[in-house]
């Protein structure tokens, strides 16, 4: 395989995991059909009789129907989640993983049950440190030991505004890809925090050292690297590809002198988006984007900019986001074992025609 090309069995991820199409950028809130999906082993098939255990270094543990959960008082958050790999296939050397381009995104309206509101019910005991957050799914990685995917929380993490425990996507039932019948929800932090088809919620008193806590998802620079964890999505601008698209290399043609509404969307999992500029000559100068009102504390963020081509021949549309924390996408970017949080800037190639 040659750095451009993809494995037989990264070609089968793909097929099994979608992104969502960056024309889908214009909704502000993202069709279930479009949002993304990444699946790690099995989506399970789960019926009337599943249960959320709550339980571990609690006062008071439960067992939980869905119909219990829905008993409660509701919230919900327009929340944009991306996969930690997204952009990944932009990394050199090649990472074999998941080859996601730039289309592991999706803004989504969950609605569930404030994630607090049960542990004040449960009441944690003083020697809690964590939530550990199993799922149903099953399966291998990183070797033959098989384990039950899971992710863990601190307890400040855990009471974080948003979090949720979600029943529904869009004001519909979650589908069965998305987590059905319920899933975590962590506003700002990559897609793996967010567990689906949870089973489980485990207070413990000493971090949790499951596979897909301390062993992925961590930022290494060599395979020896003990790496540190992956956690909040770092600020990103995706803009929706303008004119008319060659079928294979997806590159773009307009029209010299016909006015083009550049638009996308730009997010942060640290803080507000501040600005977003964007050039339109392959980064040789930029202006500032127009930004509409934030959709929400957990959504992203419209921005639009008006462009009438005046030269023919081929140009690099760009665009890149600033958060109001200081943090800004790089132009080139950092290699890692994982192939995570590659944020460099988007480029999308342009021919302008007379």
């Amino acid at each position: 395989m040659d750095g451009a090309g993809i494995s037989r069995e990264e070609l089968q991820l793909a097929a099994r995991n979608h992104g969502m199409p960056l024309e889908a950028l214009r909704y502000d809130v993202t069709p279930v059909g479009l949002h993304y999906l990444l699946i790690h082993y099995d989506i399970p098939a789960l019926g009337r009789d599943w249960r959320l255990e709550l339980g571990g270094r609690v006062e008071r543990p439960a067992s939980l129907t869905l119909e219990d959960l829905r008993g409660r008082r509701s919230v919900t958050a327009r929340v944009t989640m991306e996969c930690a790999g997204n952009g990944r296939a932009g990394l050199e050397p090649h990472i074999t993983s998941q080859p996601w381009v730039l289309e592991a995104v999706g803004t989504g309206e969950w609605t569930g049950v404030p994630l607090g509101d049960l542990l004040d019910e449960a009441g944690l005991l003083e020697d809690a440190v964590e939530l550990v957050f199993e799922g149903v799914d099953r399966g291998m990685e990183g070797g033959d030991e098989e384990h039950q995917y899971a992710r863990s929380l601190t307890l400040e993490q855990a009471r974080a505004d948003g979090v949720l425990l979600a029943y529904e996507l869009n004001g519909e039932p979650l589908p069965p890809q998305h987590g059905y019948p319920l899933r975590l929800i962590v506003p700002g932090w990559y897609g793996m925090t967010s567990v689906k088809w949870l089973r489980s919620i485990t207070a413990v008193s000493e971090p949790f050292a499951g596979y897909q806590q301390a062993q992925a998802y961590r930022w290494r620079t060599d395979e020896d690297d003990p790496g540190t964890p992956v956690t909040r999505m770092a600020p990103r601008s995706l803009m929706v590809p303008p004119g008319i698209p060659d079928f294979m290399s997806r590159d773009r043609r307009v029209r010299r002198g016909e006015a083009v509404q550049l638009e996308g969307r730009a997010w942060s999992g640290w803080a507000p988006i501040a600005s977003v500029a964007v050039s339109t000559d392959g980064g040789g100068t930029w202006q500032d984007a127009r930004l509409d009102p934030p959709g929400g504390p957990f959504a992203w963020r419209r921005w639009t900019l008006d462009w009438t081509p005046q030269r023919e021949g081929r140009t690099e549309l760009c665009s890149r986001a600033v958060d109001e924390a200081g943090n800004r996408q790089p132009d080139a970017p950092l290699w890692n074992v994982g192939g995570y949080g590659n944020n460099a800037v988007q480029r999308v190639a342009v021919d302008v025609i007379g």
